[in-house]
């Protein structure tokens, strides 16, 4: 194990459950270290159930192609935890060293002198001194679960604040509706920054629109009202009260990712970085990435294992609505490129696997449940597989990926097949490690 490996499983110790969410305990941490969060550059708070990263991607690629340096906070980890924290730094950010994370979690572990304090307090505040002590242009913070209790809702004065679409996920923390849990989201608004809320279903922009007033914020941005995005001839359409861009498809798959490509933008133009060149805003489409969100595995040691032509797809989606805009993307490619979709998957659980999967039904032609490695909350495969029968979709089971792969290659198709491997961001990082493709 490397030092930071130790430090982080030392840091699982100090509080007896793994999320308790509350503040006092990261601002008691934070003031031993001399509030570093107060010293950082612009910060743009991004919460949302799905589609926080992806946004966070496109911000990034944008200013990044402006020649801005962005530090960038997101969670949870695929492969490393060094992946959470990326420095920004000219040229284009790059993920915290071993040294550099050592020397900033040990600070931690030192100022927190054994006290209670969950692992993402701890390593969050770490964080916050690495932003504070490197210089960039902006900060994107990916609130980890929820928003009004998340540690890195110690932010007072953040540029801009934006929640993306909110569906139900992690009931037993925020609420089992859509409205509280859209109310939890919304304890990121702030009193004198503007509020950007992303198009989605009516109940939870209105609990967001009304938060954002109560909250004070100087400008409230909703989504399908106040900017909108689409598609036209090939390319991608942004307009709002500020005028019309016209850029190219975002690299990222899917229509989901306009929707989060066209939130991106209206944060940066909400935050004071609309006059960015028009080459920026071409090129943040063009460039952004964001690892095991509908991405294509062209090569690598499990993509090898697949049938000669055909595709294989890996998504850590793992709730009902990420199950709904992933099959409906598998729908948009079957239209444009008929092949029979193979799926392999692995589920938690704390998930909704029944309503998840169910979006599949009618699409996929047979479903390989898979184990989850080292996850006390996976699902046993023969459950997975149950549940896929019960929504309608054929299913078996199989000791691994890799397993699977091999099966799916030994059949007779009668066509390549597409196959995408889904169900949990840990099971997304298995892959792209036993692939030898980690996050960079």
């Amino acid at each position: 194990m490397s030092t930071s490996d130790l430090l982080l499983a030392r840091f699982l110790a100090l509080h007896p459950k793994l999320i308790d969410l509350s503040l006092g305990r990261i601002l008691r941490l934070l003031e031993r270290l001399g509030d570093p969060h107060k010293r950082l550059p612009p910060v743009i708070h991004v919460a949302g159930t799905n589609g926080k990263g992806s946004t966070i991607a496109f911000m990034r690629a944008i200013l990044e192609a402006a020649g801005l340096s962005v530090h960038v906070y997101t969670s949870p980890h695929l492969v490393r935890f060094h992946e959470r924290i990326r420095l920004g730094r000219p040229g284009g950010g790059r993920f915290v060293d071993e040294a550099v994370l050592v020397d900033a979690l040990e600070r931690c572990e030192r100022a927190n002198a054994g006290e209670p304090i969950t692992f993402f307090e701890i390593t969050n505040a770490a964080a916050f001194l690495l932003f504070s002590e490197h210089k960039a242009d902006v900060v994107l913070l990916e609130v980890g679960l929820g928003g009004r209790f998340d540690a890195t809702n110690v932010i007072d004065h953040p540029a801009c604040t934006v929640v993306t679409p909110v569906s139900l996920d992690h009931s037993e923390y925020l609420g089992d509706t859509v409205t509280k849990i859209a109310g939890e989201k919304a304890g990121i608004f702030k009193r004198g920054a503007p509020a950007v809320i992303a198009p989605q279903e009516p109940e939870p922009t209105a609990v967001l629109e009304a938060a954002a007033e109560r909250a004070g914020a100087s400008r409230i941005l909703v989504g399908q009202q106040d900017f909108s995005v689409h598609e036209d001839g090939g390319r991608l359409v942004y307009e709002d009260g500020d005028g019309l861009i016209d850029l190219p498809l975002p690299r990222l798959t899917g229509r989901h990712q306009h929707v989060n490509a066209g939130t991106a933008i209206a944060a940066l133009r909400a935050a004071g970085y609309g006059g960015l060149p028009a080459l920026a805003f071409e090129r943040g489409m063009a460039e952004a990435e964001w690892p095991a969100r509908l991405q294509r595995l062209a090569r690598g040691r499990l993509a090898e294992l697949a049938p000669a032509g055909s595709e294989l797809w890996l998504d850590g989606g793992h709730n009902p609505d990420g199950g709904r805009v992933l099959a409906q993307a598998m729908a948009d490619l079957e239209e444009r490129n008929p092949a029979p979709l193979v799926m392999i998957a692995g589920l938690l659980s704390t998930k909704d696997a029944t309503a998840t999967l169910g979006h599949f039904k009618g699409l996929a032609q047979t479903l390989f449940a898979v184990p989850i490695a080292g996850q006390l909350a996976a699902r046993p495969p023969e459950e997975v597989a149950a549940l896929a029968r019960g929504a309608g979709i054929p299913a078996e089971v199989s000791g691994s990926v890799e397993q699977a792969l091999r099966e799916i290659a030994a059949r007779d198709w009668r066509s390549p097949p597409r196959i995408l491997i889904c169900g949990s961001l840990y099971l997304a990082g298995d892959v792209l490690a036993a692939n030898g493709t980690p996050p960079v």
